[in-house]
């Protein structure tokens, strides 16, 4: 009985994702620095969806997307399109558009701070949508869906 457990315990393993197991595990950093990014950004948008808005909770919400948002960038080296990679090969393909839509990003997120700052909602829903464009516009040429 003990076997049979091992050897599922082994097969569900073998079941899930690809492990990142180059040096450095550049895919599992920057991954985890996107998953970091959606954690700060998506209460912001539950925020606005629900009319739950309260300017004192948004701004810190705002800083710390800033404070997140250059994490997964730096690990986007030329030999990082592997699996786990859920990157198109056109990163390294079109690195002067994957840049643009980086810097499109940056911009975004600044904007979205000032906003938040300011604490006039219409002003943090306009660059809040801004941010999430942003955002789809790159997933929809350099992510797998």
């Amino acid at each position: 009985m003990p076997l049979f457990f091992l050897l599922t315990a082994t097969l569900l393993t073998a079941c899930g994702e690809v492990e990142d197991t180059r040096p450095g595990q550049p895919v599992k950093h920057r991954q985890v620095a996107f998953k970091e990014i959606v954690k700060t950004f998506e209460p912001m948008g539950v925020m606005l969806r629900k009319e739950t808005y309260k300017a004192d909770k948004f701004l810190p919400m705002a800083e710390a997307l800033l404070a997140k948002r250059d994490g997964p960038w730096d690990y986007f080296g030329a030999d990082t399109n592997y699996p786990p990679t859920k990157a198109t090969a056109e990163v390294w393909k079109q690195p002067e558009e994957f840049e643009k839509n980086k810097k499109a990003f940056i911009a975004a997120t600044d904007a979205l701070l000032v906003a938040a700052q300011s604490k006039d909602k219409a002003q943090v829903e306009k660059a809040y949508d801004t941010v999430h464009e942003a955002c789809k516009t790159c997933h929809k040429q350099f992510k797998e869906r």
